[in-house]
């Protein structure tokens, strides 16, 4: 773990590089562009040619779409401990995308008229659950299942099978009880061209969400205009805030979860305590020792991990408001009064005893957030992004009446005579 004090020489270069914006490189833009390009042009041909060349998996037409008996077969395969896990996780996102999904509402403006807004839910969405190293379920549910509470009636899913041609059956279980319709055996930048722009066998989404390495993101970037996308996550991240306040143990069993996420996920530690500092060292390599992915998450925490000694708390909120970390831990006394100041995090956790892994997996809000600066943008995936919204404009003749004088304005200002006489025709109708 890189340790910097503010007392360094290096520290306001380190901090500057953590204002980060989620640009892409010009050779990942490229080969993104080819791959979009190639499935536009060539549809599922060009899917499992690419299927093979990345994941070694030979599809076809009839293997394509994970089967009734592929989901019959994981029914009887998951144990009960794991479907009673995935039940309470989806009770939970249910209940918090029920009372965060927008209402319908109208009133009457000045002039008269009944104005508004009205939220229904997409006819159809795409959801890309990650494969690789581990089986996303819970990702199934902090994507899917949200469309499902919302009252999306086709979700598509979207996730790599392994050489085998099968997708992990707690996977395919959690997808289907958060109420995907179709799942196709496809990861990769290649996996949202086919859902964005269709093929022959793939019926078009109108949005897609779930996070993905950087090739998924980036076609989800070259995609909006032919489908709308939910946000830019990409490989996980944690900034933990913690003065002497915080447990030792805590923080480090947080830090090392985080750094389970490999690749390149970005794990960052600010403290004013220097003390503290040295006990989460210790009890770092204490509960490596217990973890069964420990080489792998030593990797993280040589490269993709920091440690800044700040000054103070209000140098450690601007940091985090200039890095905008897609997890944030705030430990602190007059945790309420810190936390007012956070603008750009995409998940808080308050508190020694608020663990991210919870939010992981059963919270309530969605674990997909924002990731590499883009939270400066964007939030996480939310019930309201699920729904179409649109405005609602009803008027009588006096409204319109009321209204017109403004409008000739308007018109006049503009130059648009045909807009003002719209307006005219309805006012001075006998």
């Amino acid at each position: 773990m890189k340790v910097i004090r503010y007392q360094d020489a290096e520290y306001a270069e380190f901090v500057q590089q953590l204002d980060r914006q989620a640009i892409p490189s010009t050779d990942l833009y490229e080969t993104v562009a080819a791959i979009v390009d190639a499935v536009k042009q060539g549809g599922n041909k060009a899917v499992y040619e690419y299927t093979e060349k990345f994941d070694k998996l030979a599809l076809t037409d009839e293997t394509l779409f994970v089967s009734d008996a592929e989901l019959a077969e994981a029914q009887e395969l998951v144990v009960d401990s794991v479907k009673e896990a995935i039940a309470a996780s989806k009770k939970n996102v249910h209940a918090f995308a029920h009372r965060s999904m927008r209402q319908d509402w109208n009133y009457t403006n000045t002039e008269g008229a009944e104005v508004g807004e009205r939220f229904v839910p997409y006819d159809r969405v795409g959801v890309y659950v990650p494969g690789g190293k581990a089986p996303l379920v819970s990702t199934a549910l902090m994507t899917a299942a949200i469309g499902q509470a919302v009252g999306v009636t086709n979700i598509i899913a979207a996730t790599p099978a392994g050489a085998n041609g099968k997708v992990n059956p707690s996977l395919l279980y959690a997808l289907k009880e958060s109420g995907a319709t179709q799942i196709i055996k496809v990861g990769g930048a290649q996996a949202i061209a086919a859902m964005a722009l269709g093929t022959e066998t793939v019926e078009p989404v109108e949005k897609i969400f779930g996070p993905g390495n950087s090739f998924v993101v980036e076609a989800k970037r070259q995609l909006v205009g032919a489908v709308s996308i939910d946000l830019l996550p990409g490989p996980s991240e944690v900034l933990i805030i913690a003065d002497d306040s915080a447990n030792p143990a805590f923080v480090a069993a947080d830090l090392l979860a985080q750094a389970e996420h490999g690749g390149d996920s970005v794990v960052g530690f600010a403290t004013t305590s220097m003390e503290l500092l040295a006990k989460v060292e210790i009890e770092i390599e204490r509960q490596i020792k217990t973890l069964s992915r420990s080489a792998y998450i030593r990797k993280v925490l040589d490269v993709g991990t920091f440690a800044l000694v700040v000054e103070n708390l209000e140098e450690a909120i601007r940091i985090c408001n200039v890095f905008a970390p897609e997890h944030l831990s705030l430990i602190a006394d007059d945790e309420d009064h810190w936390l007012d100041k956070v603008k750009t995090a995409g998940a808080i956790y308050v508190g020694n005893f608020a663990a991210v892994a919870v939010g992981d997996f059963l919270a309530g809000p969605s674990h997909t957030l924002p990731t590499g600066g883009s939270g400066k943008s964007f939030s996480g995936i939310r019930a309201d992004q699920f729904q179409r919204r649109t405005s609602i404009v009803r008027m009588d003749q006096a409204s319109v009446q009321k209204s017109e004088k403004y409008v000739a304005e308007f018109a006049r200002v503009e130059g648009l005579d045909a807009h003002g006489a719209s307006v005219s025709i309805r006012a001075n109708a006998e």
